[in-house]
């Protein structure tokens, strides 16, 4: 078979396009044949070595994709053989992502995708759609579970809803009932944000966000899914509610965080840091099942026609698929597998 991998930590440049025997599925385990693979800046940052240490002699990246159940190992049932899927945390402590025409997951990592969907979406949930199911459950105040209706009354303010995750959050919140307002860099992330479902768009580096954000919604945000806590602290606690939350999950930029703890007492201020990797199995496990649901009803679809463009590459171009996505692209980089 015909794959991505990497030896040694590094930029693009360390990724080959090589031929590889295909995987042999272990038990409790499925081997997928991937039509679609997503693009993560986690990809890029464990391929750079940023984000953790090297694990394994030999790396195929990516955590997402989707594709079709080819084989399946002892104890799961062979009746999934043949089944489209969507594929979540494939290369997280494993050497097996979704860069690969074949690749090997445990079978709970293999969802079933539903048949409203195409393979483009399923390769654009992951890591964005279960981040974003994250940050929306974490309220003191608010669900443990998304549903229709589950954010009724709620204002869900996505910080950079042009970004994968954004995106994700926009449609989620706004599937279960929240009013959604984002805060953009232009016009045309406006456009995207709009189209994704957001009610209202806030341009950040125009007049007083946080006046613009007030006059939307005087009683204040409750969740804030924010993308760059260290820039936006200052604008989120001042449109937060109090016992509202602030559920970041990247510091983009990288400006650091000074927290003003008086304030925050008085607000009663939730604060949650939140990473797939370590947000347990019984989270990842609920996340998954809402966001199937939200795919059922139509809530997840991509392209730029739902704000989410998509930019694609062949799989012998990965590398310029990482480069894309560490140059800051606007919209969801796919590599296209197998047909």
């Amino acid at each position: 078979m015909k794959a991505i991998i990497y030896r040694d930590n590094g930029g693009p440049d360390v990724l080959q396009f090589v031929e590889r025997d295909r995987p042999t599925p272990e038990p409790g385990e499925v081997r997928v044949r991937v039509a679609v693979s997503g693009v993560n800046p986690t990809d890029w940052q464990a391929r750079s070595g940023t984000a953790h240490r090297k694990l394994f002699p030999e790396i195929t990246p990516h955590l997402d994709g989707a594709g079709v159940i080819d084989a399946v190992g002892d104890g799961v049932d062979p009746g999934r053989i043949g089944q489209r899927v969507w594929l979540f945390m494939a290369a997280a402590g494993r050497p097996t992502g979704t860069a690969a025409e074949y690749t090997v997951v445990p079978a709970d990592q293999a969802v079933p995708l539903p048949d409203e969907a195409g393979f483009d979406v399923g390769a654009s949930l992951g890591v964005p759609a279960l981040t974003a199911h994250r940050a929306l459950t974490v309220a003191e105040d608010g669900p443990g579970r998304l549903r229709p209706g589950a954010l009724d009354g709620k204002v869900v303010l996505a910080a950079g809803g042009a970004g994968a995750v954004g995106h994700a959050v926009i449609q989620l919140a706004r599937w279960a009932g929240a009013t959604v307002i984002t805060t953009v860099s232009g016009p045309e992330k406006a456009k995207l944000a709009a189209a994704a479902g957001a009610h209202h768009t806030v341009n950040y580096r125009e007049g007083d966000p946080a006046a613009a954000i007030r006059a939307i919604t005087p009683d204040g945000v409750d969740i804030v899914a924010e993308v760059a806590l260290g820039a936006n602290l200052t604008v989120d606690l001042a449109v937060l509610r109090t016992r509202g939350t602030i559920a970041t999950y990247a510091n983009e930029g990288g400006h650091p965080v000074e927290l003003n703890v008086g304030q925050n007492m008085v607000l009663n201020t939730r604060l949650q840091f939140l990473v797939l990797y370590t947000a347990g199995p019984q989270a990842r496990a609920a996340a998954v099942e809402d966001v199937t649901a939200a795919i059922r009803d139509g809530a997840l679809p991509v392209g730029e026609a739902h704000g989410l463009p998509l930019l694609r590459f062949p799989l012998h171009r990965t590398a310029d698929a990482h480069r894309a996505v560490q140059a800051g692209a606007v919209g969801k980089v796919l590599v296209d597998v197998t047909p």
